[in-house]
């Protein structure tokens, strides 16, 4: 892989200037560019002409890039339904990696993949997983496949699935759910199908346990592990501490007003966009410049991670690793029990990320509580908890708010996301709440088809708690598209029938 310092677009003075004085009003414009000739003939007429007077930086990337363009994602609401829509964008979604260009920040894969949509041009970790369960009920199974194939190569490659295929976002990932794509695969193809894998699987485990040795009472923490008194649990994390390349005047600005230790805010600010939750109260003492991620034990984080274990054990035992079978056994034992004493208050029914450095639970009431029924780690008693305060608390006309507080960020109050959406009705039918269940995903649907119906469009999230719908916050505008949103609107309706 070429280092980011090989990309114009990505580093040096050129990068510099076009990301700080805002040449785009998208800061991820730029660095999805691609040059149009020889990088460094490009970096040496930018030094000789930079000074020019009414040196123009957006004129010059116009001159020596080819800008991203975005993907079709509107049609029309009086010619189709939302399901005819959703399965002609398809196409508008589908990505051959044999035709893209040299000196692309893309990262290379083998084989087709499918990106969110808008701003998004690339695919995403979990994303991924969520448009597939879509695509399956579409009868799109070679497609999830080739899906689960980039993955592969990816951790292959990187050790892990990258938060997307992206230059840019090599040194962090996402959620871990390729053992739920597999998943899907292993339901439509056999157990066999999934023997291939394993490996990939089990070097993606190495990448989230990495430092499981290492780290002590006294030397806590190493990268995504860290030591409590209670076992070994994860945390979000990211192997740079800079500005987000797609965020770099953004964050560089950040830090300016933040009065922090800069390395931490950004490391905190990319581990954020590791979790998927890019940006949520959940991460936050204040502020956006109080992020405080890497200090967090999240609860869908560890709730990934046992699953992960809990499915290497099964498959391993499926295909005779007996000893492999029993050590990730009980490593999801060990992780469950760590869990329940970190993240679950018994008094509240619910589960809460854990501040490790403060040795106590944070207070954000938050979606990430679906994650341990969706992942088969909750008892019986403490889904039963959960699913009463989801109906009480968190469910509106529009489906399930994604926290309980309203700060202005994309992953907070009022809005609602199709992944959770999913994992929430999941985990609720596997505990036998199909009641709640089908009450969740009948308003969730509800509120995609009535802004379809008015718009022509499916949005990246949505704001479930009132008529209009429409979801906003964050620090990029509304994205229409949308993988996730697509796929779980077709997914949905064939679990609750």
């Amino acid at each position: 892989m070429r280092s980011l310092a090989s990309y114009p677009q990505l580093s040096g003075e050129l990068f510099e200037t076009v990301q700080s004085n805002g040449a785009f009003e998208d800061s991820k414009t730029f660095v999805d560019a691609i040059p149009d000739g020889d990088p460094e003939e490009i970096r040496e007429r930018f030094e000789r002409e930079r000074g020019d007077q009414g040196f123009d930086a957006k004129g010059f990337v116009a001159e020596s890039f080819t800008l991203p363009e975005d993907p079709v994602t509107s049609a029309d609401p009086s010619r189709t339904s939302m399901e005819r829509y959703v399965d002609a964008l398809w196409e508008h979604l589908v990505r051959d990696p044999s035709e893209e260009g040299e000196w692309s920040t893309l990262l290379p894969v083998p084989r087709r993949y499918v990106i969110p949509g808008g701003r998004f041009r690339e695919s995403y970790y979990w994303d991924t997983y969520f448009t597939a369960t879509g695509l399956a009920v579409a009868g799109r199974i070679d497609l999830v496949a080739e899906l689960a194939e980039n993955h592969a190569a990816l951790v292959d490659r990187y050790g892990c699935v990258p938060n997307g295929n992206r230059v840019y976002y090599a040194s962090r990932s996402n959620p871990p759910v390729f053992c739920h794509l597999l998943d899907i695969i292993e339901s439509e193809r056999g157990t066999g199908t999934v023997q291939p894998y394993l490996p990939k699987l089990r070097r993606e485990y190495e990448f989230w346990t990495d430092g499981r040795e290492e780290v002590t009472e006294d030397d806590r923490a190493y990268r995504r592990v860290v030591h409590t008194e209670e076992g070994l649990l994860n945390r979000y994390w990211d192997d740079r501490a800079a500005p987000r390349e797609e965020s770099y005047r953004e964050d560089v600005e950040l830090a300016a007003a933040a009065g922090r230790e800069e390395r931490g805010l950004y490391r905190d600010v990319r581990a954020a966009c590791e979790s998927g939750w890019d940006f949520s109260s959940r991460w936050l003492d204040g502020g956006l410049e109080s992020i405080r991620t890497t200090e967090l034990l999240p609860v869908d984080l560890n709730a990934f991670c046992y699953a992960m274990e809990a499915k290497l054990a099964r498959w391993e035992r499926a295909f005779g690793d007996l000893e492999n079978a029993r050590r990730f056994a009980q490593a999801a034992r060990e992780r469950r029990r760590a869990v329940d004493r970190c993240c679950w208050d018994g008094e509240a029914g619910f589960y809460f990320d854990h501040c490790w450095t403060a040795g106590e639970r944070t207070d954000a009431w938050s979606l990430a509580a679906v994650v341990p029924l969706f992942c088969g780690m909750a008892s019986e008693e403490q889904a039963a908890a959960v699913a009463a305060t989801l109906d009480e608390r968190f469910l509106h006309p529009g489906g399930l708010v994604t926290t309980l507080t309203e700060s202005g960020e994309q992953w907070d109050y009022p809005n609602g996301w199709a992944p959770l959406h999913w994992m929430a009705v999941v985990g609720l039918r596997q505990y036998g709440h199909d009641t709640l269940a089908e009450r969740i995903s009948r308003r969730w649907l509800d509120c995609n088809r009535t802004v379809f119906d008015r718009t022509g469009l499916m949005l990246e999230k949505y704001d479930v708690t009132g008529s209009a719908g429409i979801g906003g916050g964050g620090e990029y505008p509304l994205q229409y598209g949308f993988g996730w949103t697509n796929g779980v609107a077709l997914a949905l309706p064939a679990i609750v029938r």
